[in-house]
């Protein structure tokens, strides 16, 4: 499941995230879809807090909850950019066209997204490099977080 390392007397499990993530994210595509990258973000509501797999594809992000096991928890939250009605991240303000740079400038970025349909998502993903990338996912955290900035630029609004 995952590699144990003694860091200063604590014992950390360093999970390896893509064979954890990669296998929900894939039962979620459609035929012919390909997944451009998955990562854990943290979505955050008035009372509750969970951890969420976001995966990217060509034409949509994928929402999926999880539970503290990395296993799927309700049904998956598909948002392909006509459903999106207003994003932003961390000081990027609601133009799609900085989000990209803004979630690729950070440590960790705050992702906030308003539906078409008035549902409202607040996502908070740490990059997965620097000093304890690692422990913060990794290569698969690090790829992924780059594919959802791909995917706003590239379906960037003027």
């Amino acid at each position: 499941m995952g590699e144990k390392r003694t860091t200063s007397g604590w014992e950390v499990t360093v999970v390896d995230l893509d064979s954890k993530l990669r296998p929900v994210a894939e039962a979620l595509l459609t035929e012919g879809e390909e997944l451009r990258g998955v990562c854990v973000a943290t979505q955050v509501g008035v009372f509750k807090g969970r951890q969420v797999l976001l995966g990217v594809t060509d034409g949509r992000l994928l929402v999926q909850s999880m539970n503290r096991k990395l296993e799927p928890v309700g049904d998956a939250i598909s948002l392909p950019p006509e459903r999106i009605a207003d994003a932003s991240a961390e000081g990027a303000g609601g133009g799609w066209v900085n989000i990209g740079l803004a979630i690729m400038h950070a440590a960790a970025v705050t992702l906030k997204v308003r539906t078409t349909d008035g549902e409202k998502l607040k996502l908070t993903m740490m990059r997965g490099s620097g000093m304890f990338g690692k422990l913060g996912g990794g290569d698969t955290q690090r790829h992924g977080v780059e594919a959802v900035a791909a995917w706003f630029t590239e379906h960037a609004r003027s």
